[in-house]
């Protein structure tokens, strides 16, 4: 199974982002690792203060998610299943006021929610759809401790409990395996056609069962990944030289790579990195930890 046995952390647009509200966790167990990128969600209830928040942007971050609002107020529980994005858009928040709230929430690798699903994935893509069709064992367990345990490490220590027992009837298919970790080990640099070469597997079928396992294609797929290892270089490095990058990501020239970014992003590479380190203190303390 591909995941973090392939070099590949996906980021989202502020990923230094980290208070009260919104926190990631890494799965503690390294076999869920390769399916589960984190969890995240508020470390513990807030209260509402009845104003839209500011908007904050959401890129294609080859992840789908599984998120849970709980309203304690009105002990409520509300949840859905967002799948695949291959573009961007503005979330913003509204939180009646004086409502106790939390989040729970499990992002997978695009590829990792699949396995432990009760139904396909299609027609998923830009979608934010209801959880208990696909993932209902998950659900009738989960959901009902929610109110009960109210803070993020408590949340973690019960689903990662549910999603470890099912570890051994997971449901694979070595086609998208093997596929999904050409793709990473190439940082989503080749085609459609070398792909399905490299898989033994004709285009059609490949692009069919993607749909199924990922609700997304092949193509799509190394796109966004091309353009996440782009955007992990970005932050990572110190001084990101763009014509490299050109080279090593399999862009056409530089226009071509700095459309690509800015189609998936919304913004340019300098607006990007102004975005990702605005609640950062000292740029500088990060490229050192890097």
């Amino acid at each position: 199974m591909a995941g973090r046995n392939i070099s590949y952390m996906p980021l989202t647009a502020t990923p230094f982002r980290h208070n009260d509200q919104y926190r990631e966790i890494s799965p503690a167990n390294l076999e869920l690792a390769k399916y589960i990128r984190c969890f995240w969600g508020s470390e513990k209830p807030y209260r509402g203060a009845g104003e839209i928040t500011e908007a904050s942007v959401i890129i294609p971050d080859t992840c789908v998610d599984i998120i849970y609002q709980i309203n304690h107020t009105e002990s409520t529980v509300t949840r859905g299943f967002c799948g695949i994005n291959d573009t961007s858009f503005l979330y913003h928040e509204y939180i009646r006021p004086g409502h106790l709230v939390s989040v729970f929430a499990i992002r997978f690798y695009a590829w990792g929610a699949y396995p432990f699903a009760e139904d396909s994935l299609t027609d998923t893509l830009n979608k934010y759809c209801g959880l208990p069709s696909r993932f209902r064992r998950l659900d009738e367990i989960l959901r009902p401790q929610l109110l009960e345990k109210q803070t993020l490490e408590e949340r973690i220590a019960i689903a990662e409990d549910i999603f470890q027992r099912q570890l051994s009837k997971i449901r694979q298919n070595d086609n998208v395996d093997n596929a999904v970790k050409l793709i990473l080990q190439q940082k989503g640099a080749l085609s459609v056609n070398m792909l399905a070469r490299e898989c033994f597997i004709s285009s059609r079928q490949q692009e069919r069962i993607f749909r199924e396992y990922i609700g997304i294609t092949p193509k799509k797929l190394c796109n966004l990944i091309r353009y996440q290892c782009l955007w992990n270089e970005i932050l990572s490095k110190p001084v990101f030289c763009i014509q490299d990058a050109v080279c090593r990501y399999g862009y056409t020239d530089q226009s071509h790579l700095m459309r690509e970014f800015k189609r998936y992003h919304t913004m340019n590479i300098e607006e990007a990195k102004v975005c990702a380190y605005k609640d950062v203190g000292n740029i500088q303390d990060i490229h050192c930890e890097s």
